[in-house]
């Protein structure tokens, strides 16, 4: 089932995080990061849409902010990368990537709102082979609620939710969103 939707949760779904709740598993995803890359200056945040993007860019500045050192958030397009087209109800529009001119060298930390299955993943790094080669990618998820069918695993989770793989889970950002920061679970899922 996917991650996200463009509706509200359902009304008997739980709250797992409020908008404080996500602030400090930002701030603390932010600090991890910083330890596991001392060269911030070679450090880029790269969003997958939809969510992933307005994290990326929340990391980046909370990076930047903690680090001393500005930081650059950009975003990563997988749609023409996925390989559960079939199998999906709904598409996102397809978005510009927008990456370092340069990966050489680099060190990007993907970054999505919910790692399930590990395909997202999968299809990012496709999408940026297709760019360059960098030094290193990292992967940071607001989520993670298991259930992998490929090995992936993320560097940094703001928080680990125990889910039955027909749970859904709502990730609702201010951003791109009209309900305020949220994550819920709906465990009534067929």
């Amino acid at each position: 089932m996917p991650a996200f939707s463009s509706l509200p949760p359902p009304p008997d779904a739980v709250l797992v995080l409020d908008a404080q709740a996500i602030d400090r598993a930002l701030r603390r995803i932010a600090h991890e990061i910083i330890e596991a890359n001392p060269h911030l200056a070679n450090l880029a945040l790269i969003g997958i849409p939809s969510r992933g993007v307005e994290l990326a860019n929340r990391l980046a500045r909370l990076v930047s902010e903690f680090g001393g050192t500005p930081v650059s958030a950009g975003t990563i397009d997988v749609s023409m990368h996925r390989d559960d087209t079939h199998a999906r109800r709904a598409f996102h529009p397809v978005q510009p990537s927008k990456l370092p001119p340069e990966l050489s060298g680099k060190t990007l930390v993907l970054v999505d709102d919910v790692l399930f299955s590990g395909r997202t993943c999968r299809a990012a790094l496709d999408a940026i082979s297709s760019f360059g080669r960098p030094a290193r990618i990292q992967y940071a998820a607001l989520i993670d609620r298991g259930h992998r069918e490929l090995p992936i695993r993320a560097d940094f989770v703001g928080k680990n939710l125990p889910t039955h793989p027909r749970e859904r889970v709502y990730v609702r950002l201010a951003g791109p969103d009209t309900l305020p920061d949220s994550v819920w679970i709906d465990r009534s899922s067929p």
